[in-house]
């Protein structure tokens, strides 16, 4: 079994005193689901992708984004010791509902293991071993794709998730729709409305995002359909394990659809699922 510091990578930071438009823009930008924050030269919590996401459709206040300080949304970070072996590691990950740990040395942190770090080493090491329908989650969160858009984000928010199934009326699974998506979507719609200040398009996101869960607003008139992905990544039941985590790498997503031999949508594979795996690894 390897260990935390054989699969761990460089944290990415952001100071303690940046503002959720700086979090936002170094997320998209840089296309990471969580960032360390430090504080004096010392990493001291993290931001997560779906914390920013839940944060930014719920806070009703008038303020723009670089008038918020990324401290309402920091997180205490849980700590392991580089020489834990990985299926530890795995355990932590699902006990805590996290999907990062910070490694240290000494005291010291050294780096951060996550959910998609598991996924390689398991992809790696443990080919045709395991199959999909062992690890899948039958269930799966969806809304119809003529669903008001807010009705949509309220659900994901409701929920705690950061995904959405999309189906047709015929039980038919046609799209996808993340919170990275809203947060692209927020920007767009930043440069098109009217607002107090658009100097910046992501200071301007204050104004749109409250429409997301607004049935008054764009978030009511607005169908999901209308800015879903179509294309949903899927594998099928009896495929390799290992060979769908890879899949769920080279696409750089969290989740595939799972296939019958019928071809209908059963259930989900996801990291989450996957880190599972890890964790009862002998």
């Amino acid at each position: 079994m390897k260990h935390a510091k054989d699969y761990m990578n460089s944290p990415r930071t952001i100071k303690y005193d940046s503002s959720l438009a700086d979090v936002l823009k170094k997320i998209i930008d840089e296309k990471k689901s969580r960032l360390l924050v430090t504080e004096n030269n010392k990493i001291t919590g993290l931001v997560s992708e779906k914390d920013l996401g839940i944060f930014l459709f719920m806070d009703d206040s008038e303020r723009k984004l670089d008038e918020i300080p990324l401290s309402e949304i920091i997180k205490p970070m849980i700590t392991v010791d580089e020489k834990i072996g990985l299926d530890k590691c795995a355990e932590m990950m699902m006990t805590n509902l996290i999907g990062s740990l910070i490694v240290t040395s000494n005291d010291e942190v050294v780096g951060i293991l996550t959910k998609t770090d598991l996924l390689r080493y398991f992809t790696k090491t443990h080919p045709d071993e395991k199959i999909v329908g062992e690890y899948m989650s039958p269930y799966y969160a969806w809304q119809y794709s003529d669903t008001p858009l807010y009705k949509v984000v309220l659900k994901m928010i409701d929920d705690g998730i950061s995904r959405m199934i999309l189906r047709n009326h015929n039980e038919v699974p046609v799209g996808i729709i993340t919170f990275r998506d809203l947060f692209e979507l927020a920007l767009k719609q930043g440069n098109f409305d009217d607002v107090l200040d658009n100097t910046d398009p992501l200071i301007s996101v204050i104004f749109p995002r409250k429409g997301f869960i607004s049935e008054s607003g764009f978030g009511g008139s607005v169908k999901v359909d209308d800015i879903m992905s179509k294309n949903i990544v899927s594998v099928n039941y009896d495929d390799d394990l290992a060979k769908a985590g890879k899949l769920l790498l080279e696409k750089n997503i969290n989740g595939a659809g799972v296939l019958s031999r019928h071809d209908s949508m059963i259930g989900i594979i996801s990291k989450s699922d996957i880190v599972k795996a890890v964790a009862f690894l002998k």
